[in-house]
């Protein structure tokens, strides 16, 4: 779902092919620039490989149509996070339009600092509103009810699996497998043509493995924190998935898996040396990609549950307007093209359809050139996208927050980080899984007591 922000840097690695020269002049990582007019806007975004071919096609698709300039500012994810939190903090107005996620929508409409989309989107009949991932359009919602930014691009998750070997062993993946079922395979499988049972993200980092765990924690029936905001790390289904999740990564799971993250188990998966990985949906054109030792060996099955009827994760890069921007209108038109099914259409005839930004539109899926080129996987991503866990609800405990994957507050960065260094410090067996949510339990009490009105 997201790297040290979510697995969008397994999008990087899925798409790096389609990685294209940068064309229009941008700001790279100078200073801010001055506001925008009229006739330009200023774009902030991580520089992915999907926001170069958007930039790539901007002249020629929407400038030359509309008059508005864009000037891109294109920096690394945790360099664009710093200077997009510090100018919509500041409302300064240097930026009309900024790449949030589904973690900061939560967070800066609550504090005021995104226009609501709602109107816009309304009176463009040509956007198609209706056409959106509804779990989507409910992540990037506020808690007023106003949509605050519109997606770019999505992903949610699912398991891949070796067909070949499942086959060899005479395993069969059910329809709909739960996490028992799925450790009870890795068990079967592993060893099986030197492959590791199951691939998972183990490294430290609050989008890596907390971003597959925390699916793991809700549908097992935990949360981090009840309606009082008491912290909850330490109750018998918070305890029971994070057991699990360890015991299956060090019984049957990749070696050095307090390493590996999204990269890193991307690489095992692609060589061969995996015959299970739960992962972020982008994955898959890495798999299927020239070049990839298990093109055309691999099946794609839901994300795995237990407690809940569906599980997995959410998450959209997706544009937003600065509320201070004096250029609405004109962002509003570059948002209107950038997440439209008519952009797909223009990544797709030129670049190919595999570069089209995928997962936040349901006519993508009914799409016969985008069906041909995603053969392999298009129906599970459709699937992992449409029925997805509810953001707002994604598990069986009732929760103050919002959030699959992460929690929607801004303490969460710094507190997830710090717990997912104790749940790796577990996975390498230097601690056990006790201790480790003992520590993690105080950190985030202590991390919440502001909402406990302490």
């Amino acid at each position: 779902m997201f790297s040290n922000g979510r697995s969008h840097l397994a999008r990087v690695a899925a798409s790096a092919a389609a990685t294209t020269g940068l064309i229009l002049s941008g700001c790279g990582d100078a200073d801010p620039p001055s506001g925008g007019s009229n006739g330009s806007i200023n774009v902030l975004a991580m520089d992915a490989p999907q926001v170069q071919n958007l930039k790539k096609l901007t002249r020629e698709h929407f400038t030359s149509k509309t008059g508005i300039t864009v000037n891109y500012t294109l920096l690394p994810e945790n360099a664009a996070r710093e200077r997009m939190n510090r100018e919509f903090a500041t409302q300064a107005g240097d930026y009309d339009v900024a790449s949030v996620s589904a973690y900061e929508v939560p967070i800066y409409s609550d504090n005021g600092w995104l226009a609501p989309l709602d109107a816009y989107a309304k009176a463009d009949k040509d956007f198609d509103q209706d056409d959106v991932f509804p779990n989507l359009v409910a992540s990037l919602t506020g808690d007023d009810g106003k949509l605050y930014a519109e997606p770019f691009y999505g992903e949610g998750s699912f398991l891949m699996y070796r067909k070949d070997l499942f086959r060899k062993e005479g395993l069969t993946m059910p329809a709909n497998p739960t996490w028992e079922q799925v450790a009870q395979l890795a068990a079967r499988v592993d060893g099986s043509d030197g492959a590791d049972g199951i691939c998972l993200r183990g490294l430290p980092g609050w989008g890596q493995n907390l971003a597959p765990l925390n699916t793991v924690v809700n549908t097992f029936g935990g949360a981090w924190y009840d309606m009082s905001w008491n912290a909850k790390l330490t109750s018998p289904e918070f305890r029971k998935a994070v057991e699990f999740y360890v015991d299956l990564l060090r019984s049957h799971g990749e070696p050095d898996a307090h390493r590996m993250g999204v990269l890193e188990i991307l690489d095992l998966f692609v060589q061969g040396k995996c015959a299970m990985m739960y992962d972020a949906t982008s994955l898959a054109q890495s798999l299927e990609a020239d070049g990839s030792s298990v093109k055309g060996k691999v099946g794609y099955a839901p994300a795995p549950h237990d407690r809940t009827g569906r599980s997995g994760w959410l998450w959209t890069w997706a544009w937003g307007i600065q509320a201070a921007s004096e250029n609405k209108d004109a962002a509003w038109e570059f948002i209107s093209w950038a997440s439209s099914k008519e952009y797909q259409a223009q990544v797709g005839g030129e670049l190919g359809w595999t570069a089209a930004p995928a997962g936040n539109r349901e006519s993508l899926y009914d799409n016969p050139e985008y069906q041909k080129a995603a053969h392999a996987w298009y129906r599970q991503e459709y699937t992992a996208e449409r029925d997805s866990a509810d953001p707002k609800n994604p598990g069986v405990a009732p929760r103050p927050y919002s959030g699959i994957g992460f929690l929607a507050i801004p303490e969460f960065a710094v507190l997830g980080t710090a717990v997912s260094q104790q749940i790796s410090s577990a996975v390498a067996g230097q601690q056990s899984v006790d201790t480790a949510l003992k520590k993690a339990q105080d950190l985030a009490q202590a991390s919440a007591a502001k909402y406990r009105g302490e």
